[in-house]
């Protein structure tokens, strides 16, 4: 779909932080100004947050152009849940407004930003890839992070978004709160799509993608969080892409994509982490992509598929070892 009105992604995010702030009370969430006029929406930091909260966040993540919902896990580790995600516009969804490529560093303070503002500040290389930029007149963003932004902060990316800081309006939660863990466990297809970018496939030939990923208990603390989340999606998630493309590429494409193509593969995330000094510039980047990949040929209607899913190490993540 061509840039237009339908693709302004911020101007789809704030509807449903519109929504959520005439919500609050039900999803446990606290809506506060700055003093510069920037709306801040906690989460789960200073406020409870809950499953439902989680779910709002992670759509505004995507700027509303993926479902999101919980359903019965298919694997038996964990609280037993799922989080789906189902998109017709992963481009627009995943990459232009979910990932969360930017980090958000002022003197003091750091989060990672992810979320539709992205869009309009363009301050990562990915944006050279993408054929589009945002220029509505107000700027979403979603920051991962266990401390409230201040109003400098958000003056900061008001500058980077082109826009006053009244205009700017960011959800924020830690990853270790039912509101982070749902909003990251969400990304089965965006991580997907960012294998496939780095592998040299071209995003734009992929037209609608759904994954699957086992939500993890809450962690006590947020580098605990990385850790399980992050095994959710590489041990865990089922993703399925609907894409143009000649089988005997896509054949070869799909054994390259999931997790058990990287040599960092086999242990829980939290212990590769601390083996790389907690740095995730020093993992095998081929690592962050979802267990199993499945690619259907709209083409063609062949259908490939490549990756396991491990819930041994789900188990260990989860629970401990034995």
């Amino acid at each position: 779909m061509a840039n237009g009105d339908m693709m302004q992604l911020n101007r789809l995010a704030a509807e449903i932080v519109r929504r959520a702030e005439a919500d609050a009370g039900r999803l446990r969430v606290g809506v506060h100004q700055l003093e510069n006029g920037a709306k801040l929406i906690d989460f789960g930091i200073d406020c409870e947050g809950g499953l439902q909260a989680g779910l709002e966040l992670a759509r505004i993540c995507t700027s509303g152009l993926a479902g999101v919902h919980l359903v019965p896990g298919a694997l038996s580790v964990g609280p037993g849940v799922d989080v789906v995600v189902t998109t017709d516009h992963p481009l627009f969804a995943c990459m232009a407004s979910q990932y969360a490529g930017w980090q958000i560093n002022p003197d003091g303070y750091f989060a990672m930003g992810s979320g539709p503002m992205r869009s309009m500040a363009r301050v990562e290389p990915l944006f050279e890839k993408l054929d589009y930029t945002d220029t509505a007149d107000i700027a979403v963003g979603v920051l991962e992070t266990a401390k409230l932004p201040t109003a400098d902060v958000s003056a900061w990316l008001a500058d980077r978004c082109g826009v006053p800081p009244s205009a700017v309006q960011l959800c924020v939660a830690p990853t270790s709160s039912q509101a982070g863990t749902i909003q990251i466990v969400a990304r089965s297809v965006e991580t997907s799509l960012h294998k496939l970018m780095d592998l040299g496939f071209d995003l734009h030939a992929v037209r609608s993608g759904t994954g699957a990923a086992p939500l993890p208990p809450v962690a006590a603390d947020d580098l605990t969080g990385i850790g399980c989340t992050n095994d959710s999606i590489l041990y865990g998630a089922r993703v399925t892409l609907w894409v143009h493309g000649d089988d005997e590429s896509l054949a070869q494409l799909v054994t390259r994509v999931p997790s058990n193509a990287s040599s960092d593969f086999g242990e829980p995330f939290g212990r590769v982490f601390a083996r790389y000094d907690h740095d995730f510039y020093k993992i095998d980047p081929h690592l962050f992509s979802p267990a199993v990949v499945t690619l259907i040929n709209l083409d063609t209607g062949r259908v490939h598929v490549a990756g396991e899913v491990r819930e041994d190490i789900l188990r260990d993540s989860f629970l401990g070892p034995n």
